[in-house]
This record gives structure tokens, C-alpha cells and sequence, in this order.
């Protein structure tokens, strides 16, 4: 690690440490600790039940935590409630809607809620709406929306207030595959421009290409150093299709580099992508006929269900 002075030190813009939430008998959340840098994006990623949504309901500001320390955009919400509120965003699971507003007026009544002139809030309701492909829908009642619609009007509603941290609880839920798409372009410019995104989601296999970090839980408890090394070591796996299996394993086997032989193809691993190009590079010198090459699926998936055989 390269040593850095104090006043080249990212502060983190959202913070929890050994976070708690208890229901009753139930301990929703027993022990949670994250980071989320600005221009970043992270994954919250655990089975049902596991505590996630009660977490991001916390750092949100709208559960007070049983123990544990909070910090978003350097506010406490327990203590500067209304600090949190103008730093994030929040994206719920689900929509709650008017059923009678259109979609603009929801979104300029969120607005005008941030302190917004209705003016300033009917254009960055408007502009937002472009930016999710609901501009058709402007002046139509949320009642007509689809699932997947409304989870795009959640996502303007979750930016009206250009926030600094968006909190995000499985967006993709409901979304077409184009849509899913979309929400992974946005997602990244969003980090982009500085912002830090956490996002709650199943949908593992894209969470690979938008996020640059992940955090993992389990009964209510985030997992550490030994999770980001199976995610490290998921990353490392590349798997090779070929016209020729038995030149590939002979080739393999000659060369000394140890191989998985799985139904989908041979499986090695390297330690980078430049070890990656120089390994396809050596098989192609010993003419085998690949045709595939590359990360042997999901390093998330991968590890989320090393994590599932764990669990049981």
C-alpha cells in the first residue's frame, strides 16, 4: 500500500461501523461495517433476510441503529437528520406512489420537498424523466406505469435532489433487458460525476460490470478479508472453449499449468489480464483452436454461492 499525508486521504461518503438493528427477539442487523467512497460504486449483496435492506434503511435515516456508528456525507443521522436527507438519494424496493400525480407532478412535489422553486422543480423533473425514458409519460398518472416503469420514475425521484450519495435497493427489479442495460450506463456516469452509489441487488451477474466494490453479509453481519479473497480469487478464473479438448488438456498438461475440466470448458487461472493475453497468446503458438477465452462467469456469483454453500 503507498503511504499518503492526511490531506490526500479520501473521506469516505458513506460510513457504518459495527452497525446493529434489532425487531424485538429478531436481530435484523448484528454487526455491519462498510465503506463507500465518492465516485464509486458497491454492492450489497447477501441472501433474503440477511439484513441488507434494514442497513441501507439505517444509513438512509430512516431507522436509528440499536449501536454502532453512522456516517453520511460526514453527518450523523441520528444527530443531523436533515444534513443525511439533502446528501442522498434513496431508491426503495419498491415505489410508493400517488396513483392520481403524474409522473411530473410526483417528481416536482419531491422537489418543491428539497426546498426547489416549482419552476426549478418542474425542469429537473422534466429533464430527469428524459433521462429514464419516461418523457411520455409525463403527464400521465403513475397508477398506468408498469413495474419496470415505475422503478425508473424511482430513480428520478431518488436524483431530484442531485444528491452526493444514492442508496440504492434493487433497482433492477421489474426492468426489461434494455433497461437493465440503461441503468448500468447511468449508474456508472452517476459515479462519475462524483457520486457515491451503493446498490442493494440479485442480479449478480450485472453487478459485476457496474460496481468497483462489493460487501457481502450474512445473518446480519458483513464479511471481511476472507470474502474479497474468494471475490479476488473468482476474479483470477478464465475459462477456455476450443474446437480440440484433448490438444488443449495435452497442451496443458505439457506446459504444467493446472486446469479445472468442467461440462463448459477448461478452467485456469491468471494472475492478471496481461497474464491472460500472454496465456492466449502461448495457446494460440501451440495451435490450439480457441474460440472462447475469457473470465469463467461472474467472480460475484461465484463467490455468493461459495458464500450459500457455507450458509446451509
Amino acid at each position: 500500500m503507498v503511504a499518503t499525508t492526511t490531506a490526500a486521504v479520501t473521506t469516505a461518503a458513506v460510513s457504518a461501523r459495527g452497525v446493529a438493528r434489532s425487531f424485538g427477539s429478531v436481530q435484523a442487523v448484528a454487526n455491519a461495517t462498510l465503506e463507500v467512497q465518492p465516485g464509486t460504486v458497491t454492492a450489497l449483496i447477501g441472501p433474503n433476510g440477511c439484513g441488507k435492506t434494514t442497513l441501507m434503511l439505517m444509513l438512509a435515516g430512516l431507522l436509528r441503529p440499536d449501536a454502532g456508528e453512522i456516517r453520511v456525507a460526514g453527518a450523523d443521522p441520528r444527530h443531523d437528520a436533515a444534513a443525511v436527507r439533502d446528501a442522498i438519494g434513496w431508491m426503495p424496493d419498491q415505489l410508493g406512489s400517488w396513483d392520481n400525480l403524474t409522473c411530473l407532478q410526483t417528481l416536482t412535489l419531491m422537489g418543491r420537498g428539497f426546498r426547489l422553486s416549482t419552476h426549478e422543480a418542474r425542469e429537473r423533473g422534466a429533464a430527469l424523466l428524459g433521462t429514464v425514458h419516461l418523457a411520455e409519460f409525463a403527464d400521465r398518472p403513475t397508477r398506468v406505469l408498469s413495474r419496470g416503469q415505475k422503478q425508473r420514475l424511482s430513480i428520478a425521484r431518488a436524483l431530484m435532489n442531485d444528491p452526493a450519495v444514492l442508496l440504492m435497493d434493487e433497482p433492477a427489479n421489474g426492468l426489461d433487458p434494455r433497461s437493465r442495460v440503461e441503468l448500468r450506463t447511468l449508474v456508472r456516469e452517476l459515479a462519475a460525476e462524483g457520486k457515491a452509489v451503493l446498490v442493494s441487488s440479485h442480479v449478480l451477474a450485472e453487478l459485476d460490470e457496474m460496481v468497483d466494490d462489493a460487501v457481502f453479509m450474512s445473518k446480519g453481519r458483513t464479511l471481511g478479508d476472507e470474502i474479497a479473497a474468494k471475490v479476488a480469487d473468482a476474479k483470477t478464473r478464465y475459462r477456455i472453449g476450443t474446437l480440440d479438448d484433448d490438444l488443449l488438456r495435452a497442451v496443458l498438461t505439457e506446459g504444467q499449468i493446472a486446469f479445472d475440466d468442467e461440462p463448459a470448458g477448461m478452467v485456469i487461472r491468471v494472475g492478471s489480464e496481461a497474464d491472460a493475453a500472454q496465456a492466449l497468446a502461448w495457446l494460440m503458438s501451440k495451435n490450439v483452436p480457441v474460440h472462447r477465452f475469457g473470465p469463467a462467469g461472474s467472480a460475484l456469483e461465484q463467490t455468493y454461492m461459495t458464500m450459500e454453500e457455507e450458509r446451509r
